[in-house]
């Protein structure tokens, strides 16, 4: 049996939130749309009872207007189905070292799925946003414990983010309705940000006069290089690229076996600074790269597939590699030394992937 060496041990605690926020097989990228059942969980505290026949959301704050709404009266407003590539802003962090103690993910902290709602910024026009207004804050039914602070987990957009018109209060998911586990009866939409700031489980809405502070705002969520920098805060998706890994895997160590001939190379692509304008391949452990093919955006909120034609001739140990570079120039980061971060946040290291050739 092979054996598996790793820097550090997972601990307990990081075990015990793998089993309950599943990733999205690597094999699922071959799906457009990421079938509900692969697509990834995170779920900070518990997942609350809500009852969609008595379920009000409430508009309220630095509003003309507070409003009361149910879920027939949201579903009643247009209604908007778009795709939306979501990935959690702790994806990576197994790969760092030292690593940051949280839910250990990997490469598979990602999905890509079809949302079914109605678009935020009417509901906060007709409420009649104050001048004093700066951010919204959404507040979620779902309540623990985090940093010591017992809290309703809650997030602020700052009020352009807020008013995109791509933001919605998503009630429907692949064509059916929204599942408990994923924020049912209603949940935000923020595409191009990353996860954490769609919030599920909606239980209030506040238009807000001062920048949020709350633990998940202000504590977490920061790229920072020491306890005292106070850093910047995770917004936009870094633009990333992800293979399905060719061939057949061996059972734990999950190291890939092709035989010597023409192999099909394919994933997705994403990022949240503008469309991924190119993506490259490496089977030498990248230092030496070839352009792969893009294919058209599942939307314009979704992710691009790629593909490469490698032809291998020789039998012997590979290194399979992908990167993604963005409109805006950005790509991804090489190494974990590059994308290090005290929290572990949006870690887009390039994804290296063993393979034997016999």
């Amino acid at each position: 049996m092979a054996k598996i060496t790793t820097s550090q041990e997972f601990t307990r605690e990081e075990v015990g939130l793998a089993l309950r926020n599943p990733g999205m097989p690597l094999e699922g990228l071959r799906y457009p749309i990421t079938p509900i059942g692969m697509h990834y969980l995170l779920i900070h505290f518990d997942i609350p009872f809500l009852d969609p026949t008595t379920y009000e959301l409430t508009i309220g704050g630095r509003v003309r207007d507070p409003l009361r709404l149910t879920l027939d009266e949201l579903k009643a407003r247009p209604m908007v189905t778009m795709p939306v590539m979501m990935e959690c802003a702790g994806i990576g962090r197994a790969y760092l070292s030292p690593r940051p103690i949280s839910a250990p993910w990997h490469n598979e902290a990602i999905g890509c799925a079809e949302w079914t709602g109605t678009p935020l910024r009417p509901i906060l026009e007709e409420a009649g946003l104050l001048e004093d207004a700066v951010e919204i804050l959404f507040t979620g039914h779902d309540r623990g414990i985090d940093q010591d602070v017992e809290q309703n987990y809650e997030r602020s957009l700052p009020l352009d983010e807020a008013l995109r018109d791509e933001v919605i209060l998503a009630y429907g998911m692949n064509g059916g309705p929204l599942p408990l586990q994923h924020g049912s009866p209603l949940r935000l939409v923020v595409p191009e940000w990353y996860g954490m700031t769609s919030v599920k489980w909606l239980k209030s809405i506040r238009a807000i006069s001062e920048p949020f502070e709350g633990v998940q705002q202000a504590v977490l969520y920061h790229y920072r290089q020491s306890e005292e920098d106070p850093g910047t805060p995770v917004t936009r998706k870094n633009p990333h690229a992800l293979m399905v890994p060719p061939g057949i895997p061996n059972y734990l160590s999950r190291t890939r076996h092709v035989r010597v001939g023409p192999t099909l190379v394919e994933g997705r692509a994403w990022s949240g600074w503008g469309s991924v304008e190119r993506v490259e391949f490496s089977s030498d452990g990248g230092r030496t790269w070839g352009e792969a093919e893009l294919g058209e955006p599942v939307g314009h909120y979704a992710w691009v597939r790629w593909s490469y034609e490698w032809d291998v001739r020789e039998p012997g140990e590979y290194e399979l590699c992908v990167r993604a570079t963005d409109a805006a120039g950005k790509t991804q980061a090489v190494d974990e030394t590059e994308a290090w971060n005290v929290g572990g946040y949006g870690v887009n290291v390039v994804q290296r992937v063993p393979l034997s050739v016999s």
